[in-house]
């Protein structure tokens, strides 16, 4: 019997910046995909739909909270989403409404990517959208980190049942 091949399954976080949520979800996504086994069979990787923050680290704030949930997000570097990503990425998913809105409008018509909200994934009722905790104090970004972390979880269970029908 023929191993098969392995496909890769790709997904990409957006918020607005690129430096408090989307960052935080890529980390905790990549811990829960490795806490999974799952390293050699999804990548992941977070961008912005505004150029605001292109080369800087996380905020702060993020990268504090993040660290309290032993996820290391120092290396990350914002960047703005790209025409490609539409094609390379299979799930596309943001943080709340408006950035849903902005990539539905710059979604090529030829892209294969799933676009559509984190929290479309959660198990749990901790809302539809996850609030840009920005301009908010260091609180907003512990609840912003729990939605992300329901959202990761369910979408790794999903992954995993996925798996399991190949």
């Amino acid at each position: 019997m023929a191993d098969k091949e392995i496909r890769l399954t790709r997904v990409l976080f957006v918020c607005l910046g690129n430096i408090c949520r989307s960052p935080m979800a890529e980390g905790i996504f990549r811990q829960m995909v490795h806490q999974s086994g799952l390293d050699a069979r999804i990548e992941t990787d977070s961008c912005g739909v505004g150029d605001y923050h292109v080369g800087e680290p996380p905020d702060p704030r993020a990268m504090r909270e993040a660290q309290q949930r032993d996820v290391d997000i120092t290396e990350l570097r914002g960047r703005v989403v790209r025409r490609d990503d539409f094609d390379r990425f299979d799930y596309i998913l943001c943080m709340d409404g408006d950035n849903l809105e902005a990539l539905q409008k710059m979604a090529p018509d030829s892209g294969q990517a799933h676009v559509g909200l984190l929290m479309d994934f959660a198990s749990e009722d901790t809302g539809t959208e996850i609030g840009d905790p920005y301009f908010g104090n260091t609180d907003n970004f512990g609840r912003v980190a729990d939605q992300i972390t329901a959202g990761c979880q369910g979408l790794i269970e999903r992954l995993k049942r996925g798996e399991a029908s190949d």
